[in-house]
């Protein structure tokens, strides 16, 4: 395996060193959901850099705002907070000032399909 030269810490973990890269079943729920719908809602206060997305209920709020903060440091998602989703009807992120949304990187995408392939559910 080649050494990692990211200041992660974590080789593997990060997956910007290409060897291999490690999901948690809520990492992987999300990415799945993505493969559903390309672009899902995402938010932030004025005051905070944390996404919140409030879509799922199946993890609390600060729970998914770590899931989303991991899949962009892995390089599979991006966060788009310039990008909005054209006629959000949810009232749920009307609170919230900043409002845009993420969708699968390159990367991302390219993971999904490799899962899809292996048959990993």
């Amino acid at each position: 395996m080649p050494e990692c030269t990211h200041s992660c810490g974590s080789c593997g973990h990060c997956g910007k060193c290409g060897s291999c890269l490690t999901l948690n079943e809520a990492e992987l729920h999300l990415l799945q959901k993505l493969g559903e719908i390309p672009f899902l809602p995402v938010a932030r206060r004025a005051d905070s850099a944390d996404p919140i997305y409030l879509e799922d209920q199946n993890y609390p709020v600060a729970e998914y705002s770590l899931i989303l903060q991991s899949l962009e440091a892995k390089g599979l998602i991006t966060l788009d907070y310039d990008i909005p989703i054209k006629d959000l009807q949810s009232q749920s992120y009307s609170s919230y000032p900043i409002v845009g949304s993420f969708a699968l990187s390159a990367r991302g995408q390219h993971v999904l399909e490799l899962l899809d392939l292996q048959g990993i559910q």
